[in-house]
């Protein structure tokens, strides 16, 4: 298990909720055991109910994984780009976690997308802040003909998790409490000679920078 899953707010209420859940529904049994169908009746469906929440709180806190906490700017990653032919580069990303990944790319430029979750603000108290996750890296034609009928080159950014909290968010409506607002953001800068550039995001979402030394 990753160790920020182990202490996520959000997996250790689902744990909790699993335990009473648990705990009431053996309760149950015992009550129908003893043929006290009331108690039998209202310990189960109370701990069913408990259990069903704790699924829901874990499968939030899996959905996190993948995502990184956003309480300011910051950097997501450095990227060197070097042209690489006609509408062709290399771009290597050097991330936080130390990890680094090189993409082979067709266009004019590089485009970089992301999901962002900002929470709702009783959720903020509890620690949760605005959550982000590079999706993925493509090269973009200036032409809206070429990027029509030219060579298409996109790359996944983020790494594969048991639960999609973007996609869920989309699809299930009883998250929306959860959530304040949930978006993509994206960026792109032309790629005409090497180049060293800062990816940036903060709550408003994606900025690239040109950090490129100046030569004198």
């Amino acid at each position: 298990m990753p160790p920020d899953l182990a202490t996520s707010p959000f997996f250790i209420a689902a744990v909790t909720l699993a335990i009473f859940g648990a705990i009431l529904i053996l309760a149950g049994i015992a009550a129908l055991l003893r043929a006290r169908l009331l108690r039998f009746s209202l310990r189960t469906l109370s701990g069913l109910l408990l259990l069903a929440l704790g699924l829901a709180t874990g499968m939030m806190a899996a959905g996190i994984q993948g995502y990184r906490a956003l309480t300011h700017e910051e950097i997501a990653a450095h990227i060197v780009v070097r042209p690489a032919g006609r509408q062709r580069f290399e771009a290597t990303f050097h991330f936080p976690n130390q990890r680094q990944a090189v993409f082979e790319l067709a266009g004019d430029e590089i485009y970089i997308d992301a999901h962002i979750l900002k929470w709702k603000p009783y959720a903020n108290v509890l620690g949760l802040h605005t959550l982000y996750r590079l999706e993925r890296v493509t090269g973009r034609y200036h032409g809206i003909a070429e990027e029509q009928s030219a060579p298409r080159t996109v790359y996944s950014l983020g790494q594969d998790t048991p639960v999609d909290l973007f996609s869920l968010r989309r699809r299930h409506l009883f998250l929306a409490p959860l959530f304040d607002v949930e978006y993509g953001s994206a960026a792109f800068v032309p790629v005409t000679q090497p180049a060293r550039l800062e990816l940036r995001v903060s709550t408003t979402g994606l900025l690239i920078r040109d950090t490129t030394p100046v030569s004198r």
